[in-house]
């Protein structure tokens, strides 16, 4: 079973927790879609509702996330027989881990995937590519599919479950399953920065004329992009 998943927060801090659960499940010619709204006591950040537009009214009455029914699906097919497909994928998990959900399922994870394979994009974000790579094209002949209804917009956890899907097949045109479940733990060779006063610029070329401001995000920026982090220190090391 393929179980192409995603989830919406409180925010993005690390007290933050999960508001919605949504995946869509294939299995043969069977396909399942779930979603819920959930609430596990922690209040949704005016930014947070601003990109998700979920609001706190929302999720009042709703229940936790393990007593929910897309989470105890996505339980139930915890097993070595599943594999779970997310973009940013480690960042679903760990929001999932705060309810103690551990996978026993392959993994993969469309963000690494795409960043491997195809490098030469400007951006990685699920709707970037969802146009770039003209996957809006299909998204409504899939969604009926799925038995999806409801108006195909962005930053809903059935609807991005549903984007996923379509980054998967289409990354599927190019490698294999079993390649992207590879590819998924295999660190990133970032050649240019995305951010910063170096914006646009390689890596490498940085290396040799500011080796101290690369040495300074290393020691200071805890929470940089393992794959960045990976990059510049393998151009540190030469």
């Amino acid at each position: 079973m393929l179980i192409f998943l995603d989830v919406e927060t409180t925010g993005l801090e690390s007290a933050d927790r999960i508001c919605s659960i949504g995946l869509i499940a294939v299995d043969g010619d069977k396909i399942i879609s779930k979603y819920d709204l959930v609430n596990e006591g922690k209040k949704i950040s005016s930014k947070a509702s601003s990109i998700n537009h979920i609001t706190n009214e929302m999720i009042k009455d709703k229940p936790k996330l393990a007593e929910c029914e897309t989470y105890m699906f996505l339980q139930e097919h915890n097993n070595e027989n599943s594999t779970i497909i997310a973009h940013n994928l480690k960042f679903d998990l760990k929001m999932l881990a705060t309810c103690n959900f551990k996978p026993n399922t392959k993994l993969i994870d469309t963000l690494r995937v795409t960043k491997h394979l195809i490098a030469e994009c400007e951006q990685f974000s699920l709707q970037f590519l969802r146009y770039e790579l003209q996957l809006y094209k299909i998204e409504e002949k899939e969604a009926l599919k799925c038995g999806i209804t409801e108006d195909i917009s962005a930053h809903n956890a059935l609807i991005d479950s549903l984007h996923v899907e379509l980054l998967y097949e289409y990354l599927l045109e190019i490698s294999s399953h079993v390649e992207m479940i590879e590819l998924s733990f295999k660190n990133v060779q970032i050649e240019k920065f995305e951010f910063g006063k170096y914006s646009g610029r390689y890596i490498e070329e940085i290396a040799m004329i500011d080796r101290a401001y690369l040495e300074w995000m290393l020691s200071n920026i805890m929470d940089l992009d393992e794959d960045l982090r990976y990059s510049i220190n393998y151009n540190l090391e030469g």
